[in-house]
């Protein structure tokens, strides 16, 4: 039997709420944002109406089109999230149509979304992607190993000093993508280290910082064990994407 995109959500609510149970927490302490990257209109108007209210997307010039057909077609206004990696040159076609941007990858892009975000006469959310697992493929700020590295938690630390002094930028949290294991559990020790991380700069700025955003199709239910509050979820909503 076919399964449905409404039959594919609900069995993702399912495993989060069990990861929830599991973990004791709340259902609605985690967001699900459906990646609807390389997906058409109809997709994500079909998961509209199965109740998702989030939805992603990193590709600047794709949104551009299809977040205005969504408005058009629909009445439910979602949250859009930006969740790949911003070309400055391409920033000023984010902040119209993007709630949420959570790859804050490097300063250059933070201080060019704050501008814009003035610009539009806005305050947007953000989120500071970090690289915890030190994976060089990997955008983000550098956080490998940064409790014993003194020079790596000084300029992280410096970053996040210079992120949070920029008008017009909320910053909510931290995201980082995992490494792909066949195994899901091997992903655990990264995403404890993102909570960890964010409990250390809570502490040292003062500050509340409540979003993780960790958890993809293939490791979700251990990042909301490890406590993440949005995951990013596309092939178990989806299905494969298209090249």
């Amino acid at each position: 039997m076919t399964m449905t995109i409404e039959d594919n959500i609900a069995s993702v609510m399912g495993r989060i709420a069990t990861a929830c149970e599991r973990a004791n927490r709340n259902l609605d302490e985690v967001t699900l944002v459906a990646v609807s990257k390389k997906k058409p209109v109809r997709d994500i108007l079909q998961a509209l109406d199965a109740g998702l209210t989030h939805f992603g997307e990193n590709r600047v010039e794709e949104s551009s089109e299809k977040i205005p057909q969504v408005t058009q077609q629909s009445s439910q206004r979602p949250t859009w999230h930006f969740i790949g990696h911003i070309q400055s040159r391409k920033a000023k076609n984010v902040v119209p149509y993007f709630d949420v941007v959570e790859s804050i990858d490097r300063m250059k892009i933070a201080r060019k979304l704050s501008q814009l975000a003035g610009e539009h006469d806005k305050t947007l959310s953000v989120l500071v992607e970090i690289n915890i697992s030190g994976e060089s493929a990997k955008y983000g700020f550098e956080a490998f190993n940064w409790r014993k590295d003194p020079a790596i938690k000084d300029a992280l630390w410096q970053s996040m000093r210079d992120i949070l002094a920029l008008p017009h930028l909320n910053v909510c949290g931290l995201m980082t993508m995992a490494p792909f294991y066949d195994n899901m559990e091997a992903t655990r020790p990264v995403f404890a280290g993102l909570a960890d991380l964010r409990d250390a700069l809570q502490q040292d700025f003062e500050i509340e910082l409540p979003d993780l955003s960790m958890g993809m199709t293939n490791d979700f239910p251990v990042a909301i064990e490890e406590g993440a509050t949005i995951v990013r979820i596309g092939r178990a909503i989806f299905g494969e994407r298209n090249t």
